[in-house]
């Protein structure tokens, strides 16, 4: 059969196979090609790269838009700016800085003002980097926690990974894209060619099939480069792609029962494999899967205003993209000495109640909802039209369906626990640990008092969560967001027990090895945070979905990176603070 089909892409029917395998074909000579070109030269096709993605920003975010049922007018399309194309030039400067510095001899670290942590932990330092992050993320921080036992020397020495041996190529990586956040895919394809050095065949998941066009001629440079192709299609290409002879190896970002049809197959015969340990996929294979995440409410003394911003702060958590976010927090760990829980709760319905009704556009999603209500007859419908559910687990109701099982819908459980202060902590780490699903990314709330009283316990605590990314008075999606945070579910996950996944990607400092990041925020907005003693001069963040200038917010901060300028700068902080 042929089908006549775009540069870079191939038809998803079945009986295409031959155009599939025409496409590895391409990929093969295109890693020669790619192991042949020095780092000055790779860095050369990212700039290229950014440039395309920045002419193709506007049609990127309304066709996302579209596909999620958002008017062009809703301030929500802020979220589509900010965690897509705006994403994605913001990781293209960042590797292409790694490169440079590479190339020139030196590491990627060299420069960085190593820390510690429990455990003899040393930590790199990834957010602010630049002056440009200390201004437009005044008040926030990022560091990576490296395992214990790994000194900082050998961080910064290894730090590079595929660039530090460019010429030795990894084959053809197959990544099988995520459905819901639009930069996932784009950002995979860049880890595999920069830190692995495979030249990638990306296949698309379906949700996200009008995008092809934005996504062919945004990455339209490593296309006639000959180092990417982009497939569209099913399960039954993604199948046929990942145990194809010409695929080395295979990166999937999903849900843990796709990964394991892929690593298993599906049905019977795959779920018994998986208790057999012996994957169908024998190549190896990396992934970033979704999870149950928390967010930890550590009780204290907060103002009525502080109750109201973090019941925000956590509904935005939830309903970020309608709740189909693998790290949307949706369990919310509460203290039950907590003499303030009853008021937070109370605002945190009035938040769920009155934000706009929102498509739940994930395909699903509905089902999902009422599934998430008929395990739970006292769930609370919120919201218009019912479009939200919480589901408070008090007065000894079963948590376990709440904990076990991502709903990707907006669905949201609040646990009360025992204690306070660090006892509260101590037990909210453990049940987080011991009975969440995932670990991906967890939240931590805590106000600037309860922080100092706690003292060194705190990061003990810290330690004793065992997530990917942690983020403390911050949401984890900042960790996604930001370029240089390695992003990833806890390290020691295997193929038969993947949980939220195996490996890391974005790492734009390409560091190997590392063991989480922590992300840290200031509690209150400004002008609050700096009356309460905190020096962060940021507002109400643009990615809050009470924020009315988001969409304004994420256009400039997108134009921002496409050409990053001083003189944009005033435009930018000028949309933040009507937020």
């Amino acid at each position: 059969m042929t089908v006549a089909t775009p540069a870079g892409s191939a038809p998803a029917e079945p009986g295409a196979r031959p155009e599939l395998d025409a496409l590895l074909a391409e990929l093969a000579d295109g890693e020669r090609r790619w192991a042949a070109t020095p780092l000055t030269g790779r860095v050369a096709l990212l700039g290229r790269v950014h440039a395309a993605v920045a002419a193709e920003a506007q049609a990127w975010v309304r066709t996302a838009s579209r596909i999620k049922l958002l008017a062009d007018d809703s301030p929500l399309t802020g979220e589509e700016w900010m965690s897509g194309p705006y994403a994605l030039l913001t990781s293209l400067d960042a590797l292409a800085r790694s490169l440079r510095a590479v190339a020139a001899g030196r590491s990627p670290l060299d420069g960085a003002r190593f820390g510690r942590a429990p455990g003899g932990r040393v930590t790199v330092p990834v957010l602010p980097l630049t002056a440009h992050d200390r201004l437009l993320l005044n008040g926030f921080t990022a560091e990576v926690w490296m395992p214990p036992g790994t000194d900082a020397e050998t961080v910064r020495r290894r730090a590079g990974l595929g660039a530090l041996d460019p010429q030795r190529t990894g084959g053809v990586g197959l990544v099988l894209g995520a459905g819901n956040i639009t930069s996932i895919a784009p950002l995979d394809v860049l880890y595999e060619l920069i830190a692995h050095n495979r030249v990638v065949l990306l296949k698309l998941n379906p949700v996200l099939g009008d995008l092809e066009p934005v996504y062919r001629r945004a990455l339209a440079p490593l296309i006639e480069y000959g180092v990417l192709r982009i497939v569209s299609g099913g399960g039954d290409v993604g199948g046929y792609l990942a145990h194809h002879p010409g695929v080395a190896h295979v990166h999937i970002t999903g849900s843990l029962a796709t990964h394991d049809v892929v690593a298993f197959g599906p049905g019977e015969e795959g779920r018994a494999r998986k208790a057999a340990g012996t994957p169908l996929l024998t190549k190896p294979m990396t992934s970033e899967l979704g999870g149950v995440s928390p967010v930890i409410v550590v009780p204290g003394e907060w103002s009525e205003a502080d109750l109201r911003y973090q019941a925000e702060h956590i509904a935005t958590q939830r309903l970020h993209n309608s709740g189909h976010n693998c790290i949307a927090t949706q369990l919310v760990l509460l203290g039950e000495d907590w003499p303030q829980r009853e008021t937070f709760l109370r605002l945190l319905r009035t938040a769920l109640e009155r934000l706009p009704a929102r498509p739940a556009w994930y395909p699903g999603s509905a089902q999902r909802l009422a599934d998430a209500a008929a395990s739970h007859p006292g769930a609370e419908w919120q919201g218009a039209e019912g479009s939200r559910l919480l589901v408070d687990l008090g007065d000894g109701r079963d948590a376990a369906t709440l904990e076990t099982t991502e709903y990707f819908a907006p669905v949201l459980g609040v646990l009360t626990l025992p204690g306070t202060g660090a006892d509260f902590l101590d037990r909210a780490v453990e049940t987080a640990n011991r009975d969440l699903v995932g670990t991906l990314g967890a939240n931590v709330l805590v106000d600037p008092a309860t922080l100092r009283r706690l003292g060194p316990a705190f990061d003990d605590a810290l330690a004793a969560l065992r997530y990917g990314t942690i983020a403390v008075n911050a949401w984890t999606a900042l960790g996604f967001l930001t370029a240089t945070a390695p992003w990833g579910a806890y390290p020691g996950h295997t193929v038969d027990d993947a949980q939220s996944g195996i490996g890391v990607v974005h790492n734009a400092l390409l560091i190997d090895g590392p063991e989480r990041t922590v992300v840290r925020g200031p509690f209150r907005p400004f002008p609050r945070s700096v009356a309460g003693g905190e020096w962060a001069l940021f507002p109400k963040p643009p990615w809050f979905v009470t924020a009315r200038s988001a969409a304004l917010t994420g256009r400039r901060l997108t134009r921002f990176a496409a050409r990053p300028s001083w003189a944009r700068m005033p435009g930018v902080f000028a949309a933040a603070f009507r937020a």
